[in-house]
């Protein structure tokens, strides 16, 4: 027989076998929506019990409805053939015949862990192991290794160049696919950790760390469901566009209860959907933001009275600018702002009778006096006016035109002038970059103490002192929590080379019992200031036991592309962390230097000549203020071919394309101190050709 004719006798073989495991998810699904129609017909039950039973009755079976709808295409996708004769079949899910014999093994269960382990060197009772490349239910390709050769029977079929190339060969998508056939030794070591502490999994570009890291949470959930399905498990990225293209990994493995946020949508209400020019941002995301948003939140408001007098009986009570700085003060001692709230109006009353003096006054005493007092309008008016409930973004608002008095000189007059235009540009919408810092006035302003948290309106002063003593401890607690953000049980952050210390803060709010996945690449960053942005993490950390991995294969980009991107690697910070790519193509970088009235014309003939050549998607990567510009005179080509993107450089971060076209390489080295290293991320995301075109060429001369 021929290899093509062994190869279609060994995929109807396979065929065969996922027919029947499909079958079977059919009779599950069937199940699963049987069971759904039962839990409704129980809510007529007519009482309270038949509608709880409902609910759990519908949720569970719902939910194992989508984990089955998820895991359809491709669901079979791996067979071992073991040294003592048994057959393995590896799947998305798992899956039993109906007399509970495994017809197919989860790929995060122990049983599916020699799939990802056994090599050639150390095969662990594996003769061979077969990748099934599958469209829907169909069987297409198969992809062998053959890992112990001296215990194979002679029948034994071997087929194709090898799974893992065969994968990485392939063409692009608009969308990242789920690697779960594919995962080498180093990768699946790193999807294992322990779920306890923060997991750090490092390496260069094209290794996989963003998909492993993915996988890693659905092997969580796993292993422990209930952990970590009740707790959340939340996976952040750098920008929405990120999030678009990873956002069917997930539902493919089988989990669908995970929530995925962009670094701009974190924080419920409120969106940032733009980046900060690298000046404003790196103002913003700086830890000298923090006391200025301290000072902010403890400060009187513009409009707030500086003065207050009272009229009771023959005296005249007032209470002046410093004295009621003396109040705020005591108030915000053990509390904070909107928590304090309540305790406003005591405080106020308290330090009015201390300057009572009349004889006419005197007389009713401090209880008549707080009696009078609570209900006067006029009290009420100040006090409210004085000290209103404040909403973060409000507060935000306000920084335009108080940050130069509360920056305490921690910003020059540049970045003032700087942060200020920003704001007032944005026209009251905050940046991606201003989204930490709504979040850091929302945990130090706290939330108004609502009716149901006291049962009456009493003065501090006619408590019993059991209540107050009481108050006081259940305050002080929830002055040192966060407002509601603690409840994940995982973090996911990818691209964590790039997180500003304040957004280091908003996770950690997030995360503070959790577990922690964190993906980067010191080489990628575009924080300006890399130290900064570490001790920020580790703070965030502290206390966690650390698993560290770092990934060595560069499975993404031809060794002719990575090449190039190494010496930028090398120019951006002098001892990058490189990986081995493990492919060519032929296919060398091509350069090309225009005049500037030319630029244009020749990007669109490359992209053009781009999309010609390549299957998959293509990427035309400009500095920020050219992505307009550029995008414009693509249009056509654009709305042609849907696989085309525009972008700038920080958008590409965690993407990949088959081709990509570099416009004004030195433009993106000079956009921001992080330049360079944005050059390398933007070389490393083509996975087969690469073309830059400019105006200028030192970039190349400066290698």
């Amino acid at each position: 027989m021929t290899s093509s004719e062994i190869e279609q006798r060994e995929i109807a073989v396979e065929q065969a076998y996922v027919d029947v495991v499909y079958a079977r998810l059919e009779e599950s699904a069937k199940v699963a929506q049987a069971l759904v129609k039962e839990g409704f017909a129980r809510g007529h039950v007519g009482n309270e019990g038949g509608l709880v039973e409902r609910d759990a009755m519908v949720y569970q079976a719902s939910r194992r409805l989508s984990a089955l709808n998820a895991a359809h295409d491709g669901l079979v996708f791996g067979r071992l053939n073991l040294v003592d004769g048994e057959s393995r079949y590896i799947g998305r899910i798992g899956v039993r015949d109906e007399d509970r014999e495994i017809l197919l093994v989860d790929w995060r269960a122990p049983a599916a862990s020699v799939f990802y382990q056994a090599t050639a060197q150390d095969p662990s009772g594996v003769v061979r192991r077969r990748v099934l490349r599958c469209s829907a239910d169909k069987v297409v390709a198969i992809e062998d290794d053959l890992l112990d050769a001296e215990n194979a029977p002679d029948d034994l079929a071997v087929v194709g160049e090898g799974a893992l190339l065969a994968s990485i060969s392939r063409s692009r998508d608009s969308t990242m696919h789920s690697v779960v056939a594919t995962i080498q030794k180093e990768q699946d070591e790193a999807i294992r950790a322990p779920s306890r502490g923060a997991t750090v999994i490092g390496g260069g570009p094209g290794t996989g760390k963003t998909v492993v890291a993915l996988h890693r949470a659905a092997y969580l959930l796993y292993t422990d469901r209930r952990r970590f399905e009740s707790g959340g498990v939340l996976v952040v990225g750098p920008s929405t566009v990120f999030m678009h293209y990873i956002e069917r990994v997930l539902p493919s493995l089988g989990e669908t209860s995970v929530t995925l946020r962009s670094l701009g949508e974190i924080v419920d209400g409120v969106r940032g959907a733009k980046h900060d020019e690298p000046v404003v941002a790196a103002a913003k995301g700086s830890a000298r933001m923090l006391p200025v948003l301290r000072r902010l939140a403890s400060s009187p408001q513009p409009g707030e009275p500086t003065e207050f007098r009272y009229f009771y009986k023959d005296d005249v009570l007032t209470l002046d600018a410093r004295e009621l700085a003396a109040i705020r003060r005591g108030l915000l001692t053990n509390l904070k702002r909107n928590r304090a709230y309540s305790r406003v109006p005591a405080a106020v009353a308290s330090a009015l009778w201390n300057k009572v003096r009349g004889d006419r006054a005197l007389e009713k005493g401090e209880s008549g006096f707080l009696d009078t007092v609570s209900s006067d309008d006029r009290f009420s008016d100040f006090v409210e006016a004085w000290w209103p409930p404040v909403e973060a973004v409000d507060l935000w608002r306000t920084l335009p035109e108080r940050v130069a008095e509360l920056a305490n000189g921690a910003f020059s007059s540049v970045e003032l002038a700087a942060l200020r235009a920003a704001w007032v540009a944005a026209e009251r919408n905050p940046s991606i970059e201003d989204v930490p810092l709504i979040d850091e006035l929302r945990y130090l302003l706290g939330e108004v103490r609502r009716d149901e948290d006291h049962d009456d309106d009493l003065p501090r002063q006619m408590m019993s002192f059991e209540r107050r003593e009481r108050e006081d401890r259940d305050d002080r607690v929830r002055a040192t929590s966060s407002i509601e953000d603690d409840g994940y049980a995982h973090v996911l952050v990818d691209e964590a080379q790039d997180l500003s210390p304040m957004q280091w803060r908003m996770l950690a709010r997030r995360g503070r019992y959790a577990s922690w996945t964190i993906v980067g690449d010191a080489a990628q960053s575009s924080w300006p200031d890399p130290a900064e942005s570490a001790a920020a993490r580790a703070s965030a950390l502290e206390g966690m036991p650390l698993h560290q991995f770092r990934l060595s294969t560069n499975y993404r980009n031809s060794a002719e592309i990575y090449d190039l991107a190494a010496q930028v690697a090398q120019k951006a910070i002098g001892n990058p962390d490189l990986a081995e790519a493990v492919r060519r193509t032929g296919e060398e970088p091509r350069h090309f230097t225009v005049e500037p009235l030319s630029l244009l014309e020749r990007v669109t003939h490359e992209t053009a000549e781009l999309l010609d050549s390549v299957e998959g998607t293509v990427a035309v990567v400009a500095c920020r203020a050219d992505v307009e510009r550029v995008a414009s005179a693509l249009a056509d080509l654009t709305s042609e071919h849907g696989r085309l993107r525009v972008l700038d450089g920080i958008d590409t971060k965690g993407l990949e394309f088959d081709g990509v076209v570099v416009v004004e390489p030195d433009a993106i080295t000079g956009e921001a101190e992080s330049g360079w290293r944005t050059l390398y991320v933007v070389l490393t995301r083509a996975t087969q050709r690469l073309t830059t075109v400019g105006t200028t060429d030192r970039w190349r001369s400066n290698l």
